[in-house]
């Protein structure tokens, strides 16, 4: 794969804790799976509706993948779509941006304007 972007979602607790300590290990899941899910601009909404329902916010953190270099593994999951998966921990300085996902009346998070 040849994106130069992932996402992240995180609870605005694991998202402070990243912020506070320079370096993501991963959520609970990911220490589980033995590495970091992301998901590609086109999977996130996704993600968000799978797995980030009843948060509100999520905290939609957008990672640079270049310098992560070969800890980024790009996989089948979900209907055998390749995800970016990390390999490794994201140190802060990968971090290209932030949003905070509210939820809206549809019950669905909503995106920054532009996001698609």
């Amino acid at each position: 794969m040849t994106d130069l972007f992932a996402f992240k979602l995180l609870r605005p607790e694991e998202w402070q804790a990243w912020r506070e300590s320079g370096v993501f290990m991963g959520a609970p899941v990911d220490v589980e799976d033995g590495y970091i899910h992301l998901s590609a601009r086109a999977q996130v909404r996704e993600t968000a509706a799978k797995w980030f329902s009843d948060i509100d916010p999520a905290i939609l953190v957008m990672v640079d993948l270049p310098p992560l270099g070969e800890t980024v593994q790009w996989e089948p999951a979900r209907g055998g779509a390749l995800f970016p998966h990390v390999y490794g921990t994201i140190p802060f300085s990968a971090v290209a941006g932030h949003s905070k996902l509210r939820l809206g009346a549809d019950g669905r998070h909503v995106f920054p304007a532009g996001f698609d």
